[in-house]
């Protein structure tokens, strides 16, 4: 596989009324599938009151990313529905040349990518 993949999310650490651990376990297994797949992959969880914004520009400039996947807790959670425009933005502000795509789980972050690497 080709390319170096950014994948953007929430951290489930730093939102209030969640209980972290299943995301972050299935965040460590969808890291490990990248790994398994020999993809480099960088992540970038944000909290939605701490300037994610800021947080995801320097990332999408950290590196030369040929496919950055969204994650569904910025995606599918109506009130993030501005961080989730923004985001797209700041992907096609800073990274052109990157496919955006979208996961359905943490689980399924590696495959998500894959349908765009080339």
């Amino acid at each position: 596989m080709t390319g170096r993949v950014l994948v953007i999310g929430l951290d489930p650490t730093r939102l209030d009324g969640w209980d972290p651990e299943p995301v972050l376990a299935a965040l460590a297994r969808g890291e490990a599938r990248f790994v398994e797949l020999g993809i480099e992959a960088d992540m970038c969880l944000v909290a939605p009151d701490d300037d994610p914004e800021g947080a995801i520009a320097a990332a999408l400039t950290r590196a030369e990313y040929a496919c950055v996947v969204v994650g569904g807790g910025i995606r599918k959670h109506e009130p993030l529905l501005g961080l989730f425009e923004n985001t797209v933005n700041l992907v096609h502000r800073h990274a052109p040349n990157a496919a955006i795509a979208f996961n359905s789980t943490p689980d399924d972050t590696a495959d998500a990518a894959l349908r765009w690497l080339p």
